[in-house]
């Protein structure tokens, strides 16, 4: 390999260190909720709005940032948003109330956005194009990466909580677990703020602004002379061309020509979402707690869905182009599918039942006197369960206690559970998660591709944004069992509509994917 070769991969993964802090950012989250639900005296949908509210502010920033970045330059705008991934994991560390912390969390949530949309575009405008799809694939794969690591973290921290060594006492990973898994995205953000000062400016841009003798600098680090002055006189025509080019009004996209196109992608971005990854990401732990195994074992089992998600995200890369876009859509859809309507069928044959036996298993600080009246008393769905422990305990000790009286009362198949979550997160990440993207990027026209991509892109991160939202509430009324269920039946609609009207865009140029969908 040369040192050529070896500069590239280097900047490309400094870069694609955002990445990382994406992932992070974004399923730490998941550790936190048990906890500040409490802490805070949330409603379930003050709940979703702790987790959400991160979305909302990455889904503004990714509008501005592109323009931002035009004007200031990539390496700029990455630079403020590593220093604002900082500044939201500090302040939510310390958050003293539950405003404060929606706030930091929507601040992180703007550096999100901005790494989302700048990273890859960096990375794209420095690499050769023989590495260039692997090297914007590193940003992909840190995101899951940064996934996997939340995961661990907050499972670590709970672990320290529980430990009796007096360095982990004195720090207070007891009293303060949540606070520390927030605030440890401080130091990938620090290192990531340092390492970008060893990242050149993008030589595209560099060439854009007009300063060609600087892009020559840094174009030479990566291709050969002459490779470089191709380069730069390709970036100069194509500024010409954007030049002359007149801007798409959005209302373009709404001609009857493009009716098709749009339908689909529109579908596939609500898709991609709707059937509730995010769900799973967010609240891993929360969700297998309601299948009875304990807090400790919710943790560990979130881990494996970080690390699922990984591997199978790897494959797709790897089979994206030997398979095409449509099998792994459809095969992957349809697993979705299978998943989430195992995760209903598990959650429904669960019945809850306190007995005297379950009953001495319980914490020493629960009342269990309080509980007298649900001996013996069995149960056949979880919301019912939990009203009457609302009952008896009162809101706040029901909530406190919610997961060992679920694991003290309940009957079914734990691994039932697991092995839906797991094949979910499995089918998800090997086709819809990453094909998507691929798929906008050939579908639509080139006149209308940018505007198209921005505008699917926004509904996808709408609709990300309510799932979030909504999920602990629809736990909550919904109970476990239906609220899967809507997901797969969101699941199976999508995998028909993939079957009779996205196309397979393999193996076509993008000219000949127009004239077959844009009448």
């Amino acid at each position: 390999m040369s040192n050529q070769q070896l500069y590239t991969i280097r900047i490309a993964l400094t870069v694609a260190l955002g990445g990382f802090l994406m992932g992070f950012d974004a399923s730490v989250i998941s550790g936190v909720v048990k906890f500040i639900e409490l802490e805070f005296s949330l409603s379930k949908l003050e709940l979703g709005w702790s987790v959400s509210s991160l979305t909302l502010t990455a889904t503004l920033a990714m509008m501005v940032s592109g323009p931002l970045s035009d004007k200031f330059g990539r390496k700029v705008v990455l630079k403020y948003a590593a220093v604002l991934y900082a500044i939201s994991a500090i302040a939510s560390a310390f958050a003293p109330t539950f405003l404060f912390l929606v706030i930091a969390r929507m601040i992180g949530g703007i550096g999100v956005g901005a790494s989302l949309i700048i990273a890859p575009m960096y990375i794209a405008e420095i690499a050769p194009s023989n590495m260039r799809g692997r090297l914007v694939s590193f940003n992909q794969l840190n995101i899951v990466l940064g996934i996997s690591v939340a995961f661990f973290t907050n499972y670590m921290i709970l672990q320290l909580g529980q430990s009796d060594s007096g360095w982990a006492q004195s720090l207070g990973f007891d009293k303060w677990n949540w606070r520390w898994m927030l605030g440890l995205e401080t130091l990938p953000a620090v290192l990531y703020f340092f390492g970008m000062f060893l990242v050149p400016r993008s030589p595209r841009w560099l060439v854009m602004k007009g300063r060609e003798e600087e892009a020559r600098v840094v174009f030479q680090k990566v291709v050969s002379a002459e490779e470089t002055e191709i380069q730069i006189a390709a970036v100069q025509d194509s500024i010409k061309s954007d030049e002359k080019e007149e801007k798409v009004p959005l209302k373009e996209l709404f001609m009857p020509a493009m009716r098709l196109v749009l339908t689909i992608g529109i579908v596939v971005a609500v898709l991609q979402q709707i059937t509730g990854i995010n769900s799973v990401f967010f609240y891993a732990p929360m969700i297998f707690e309601q299948s009875g195994i304990g807090t400790d074992a919710s943790f560990v089992q979130a881990i494996l869905v970080g690390l699922t998600n990984l591997v199978f995200t790897v494959v797709a890369i790897l089979f994206i182009d030997k398979l095409g876009r449509k099998p792994l859509l459809s095969y992957g859809v349809a697993g979705i599918t299978i998943t989430m309507f195992l995760l209903a069928y598990g959650f429904s044959t669960a019945t809850y039942t306190l007995n005297e036996g379950s009953l001495s298993s319980l914490p020493d600080e629960v009342r269990v006197e309080a509980l007298s009246g649900l001996l013996n008393k069995t149960f056949t769905d979880d919301v019912s369960f939990k009203s009457a422990l609302s009952e008896a305990l009162g809101k706040v000790d029901a909530k406190r206690f919610e997961s060992p009286l679920i694991t003290a009362a309940i009957s079914m198949n734990p691994t039932l559970i697991l092995i839906g979550i797991l094949g979910f997160v499995a089918s998800f990440a090997v086709s819809i998660g990453p094909v998507m993207w691929v798929l906008f990027s050939e579908l639509f026209p080139l006149k209308v591709r940018g505007l198209a991509i921005s505008f699917v892109g926004f509904v996808n991160s709408g609709i990300s944004f309510l799932v979030q939202l909504v999920f602990p509430w629809e736990l909550e009324t919904l109970g476990s069992s239906m609220t899967f269920l809507i997901y797969g039946l969101f699941a199976l609609v999508g995998f028909m509509f993939i079957l009779k009207v996205v196309p397979e865009t393999k193996g076509k140029t993008l000219e000949e994917l127009e004239k077959i969908l844009v009448k």
